[in-house]
């Protein structure tokens, strides 16, 4: 009785070891400075959106960026994305990032930066286009 007891628990802490060192795959949304995001969108795997208007992405942006405007149809648009790659998103000062980086969150992506307080904090003039 002594023995099966032992091995129930042994059994029981052997599971309870293996569930707390599981790695949980979740979103997670990282802000991020402009220091930060600059060696991030180097990587060839990050995926670099612009949320910002049409007018505001034609009268400048990140070089790389894809303009993918943040409105009512944003989650749709995204489909094309990998979501298993990492994505950096911007706007102009943060707010429709910070919106467009809750739904890439609830859409399954599973890394998303955020550039603190956008474009307009952007000033790597040589990395425009």
């Amino acid at each position: 009785m002594k023995k099966r007891l032992l091995v129930i628990a042994t059994m029981v802490l052997a599971l309870l070891v293996f569930n707390s060192c599981a790695e949980e795959k979740t979103s997670q949304i990282q802000m991020v400075s402009k220091e930060e995001m600059k060696d991030i969108i180097k990587s060839d795997h990050t995926q670099l959106i612009d949320v910002r208007t049409i007018k505001e992405f034609e009268a400048g942006h990140i070089k790389g960026a894809q303009n993918i405007v943040y409105d009512e149809d944003f989650a749709n648009k995204i489909s094309q994305l990998d979501k298993q790659q990492p994505v950096a998103v911007y706007c102009h000062t943060g707010g429709r990032s910070a919106k467009c980086a809750t739904i890439l969150k609830e859409a399954g992506f599973e890394k998303i930066y955020d550039l603190e307080g956008g474009f307009e904090a952007w000033t790597y003039k040589d990395n425009l286009e």
